[in-house]
């Protein structure tokens, strides 16, 4: 008995150190709806609301949500907003419902969340909750018939590096770290109780054809299309800056590089008609010369950030760009008939 007990503790001990990596989030419809309807009531504008739920395994699962007040940047407003949110989960509390966080969502503009204000946020989480999410919705596809529902998380090795706060080359050529490593992608699982799910269907109509599959044939998405061209634009401009800053330290460096060597070589020379004349050679390294101070490197982090928005723009040009493609040879081919 005593042998089970222990191999049974240990399996706990086992399990609670080493934890399975996180494979889905799994959310409740109810919260889904919670958070669409907050975003589109404050749209364009960002919010942000806390998720709640249980870590079961390698499973999250989200079975609720409440929003964020809309808050400036004033200290007092900050604490009302600290505030709110304990008394919220307070609430919850009492009332039986989850209260555990699990991660926060937020909303954004056209896919544009690669920003340091998002890992940060992403850090301080981390301090406090081992494996926590954020979900991002965008309600400007919602127009073009697309949930944009998407459930991230930092890599691993992202925030080793992060921690060490060396974003130097050097550094991401060891670990061989690339942009596409910074965020990972969790699927998302919606999930209902069965009851809701017997409702949904009660709530299907009969007839073959709705509304929405009408609004899909829709092909004009000029604004769609002009509004990630002017944030890809916007994107290339920040890119080139960021590349007009490592040409500057790269400059710095070569002359610094250069004035060393002139600097040894006098230096060497001087030593060489000191020794003939019998006297002590002087060091040929001067740590107060400022030539020899170490210029510092600018960090990546700014320009990967920009690069993985670049690549979300690209990518969602070349989506809406080919279900346009389809739509037209679509519709082409119904007036031929």
């Amino acid at each position: 008995m005593a042998t089970m007990a222990r191999s049974f503790l240990q399996a706990i001990s086992k399990d609670e150190a080493v934890a399975p990596p996180l494979r889905v989030v799994q959310i409740e419809g109810l919260a889904v709806l919670k958070i669409i309807k907050h975003c589109k009531e404050f749209a364009p504008t960002l919010v942000t609301g806390q998720l709640l739920g249980l870590d079961v395994g390698s499973v999250l699962e989200v079975t609720n949500c409440f929003p964020f007040p809309v808050r400036d940047d004033d200290e007092e407003v900050e604490a009302d907003g600290a505030n709110y949110q304990l008394e919220m989960m307070r609430c919850l509390r009492e009332v039986n419902v989850d209260n555990n966080t699990v991660g926060w969502y937020q909303s954004t503009v056209l896919g544009s969340y690669q920003t340091v204000e998002l890992i940060e946020t992403f850090m301080n989480y981390q301090e406090n909750i081992k494996r926590c999410v954020c979900i991002i919705y965008d309600p400007s596809k919602a127009d073009l018939g697309v949930l944009a529902l998407k459930a991230l998380k930092l890599s691993d090795s992202f925030m080793e590096l992060y921690r060490g706060g060396n974003f130097t080359g050097e550094k991401l050529r060891e670990k061989n770290f690339s942009w596409m490593d910074i965020f990972e992608e969790i699927p998302i699982k919606v999930s209902n109780s069965a009851l809701v799910s017997a409702f949904m269907t009660e709530l299907e109509t009969d007839a073959p054809v709705s509304q929405g599959d009408y609004d899909r044939l829709h092909s004009s998405t000029t604004p769609f299309l002009e509004n990630n061209m002017e944030f890809l634009i916007k994107c290339m401009d920040d890119l080139s800056m960021e590349q007009q800053k490592f040409q500057y330290y790269y400059r710095n460096l070569s002359r610094q590089q250069a004035q060393q060597q002139a600097w040894l070589q006098k230096r060497r020379t001087e030593n060489t008609a000191r020794r003939s004349a019998g006297e002590e050679p002087l060091p040929e390294e001067d740590p107060s010369n400022p030539i020899f101070k170490p210029i510092p490197e600018p960090s990546r982090l700014e320009s990967f950030l920009i690069t993985n928005q670049v690549s979300n723009f690209c990518g969602q040009i070349n989506g809406v760009a080919g279900q346009n493609f389809s739509r037209l040879y679509l519709t082409k081919a119904l007036h031929e008939n």
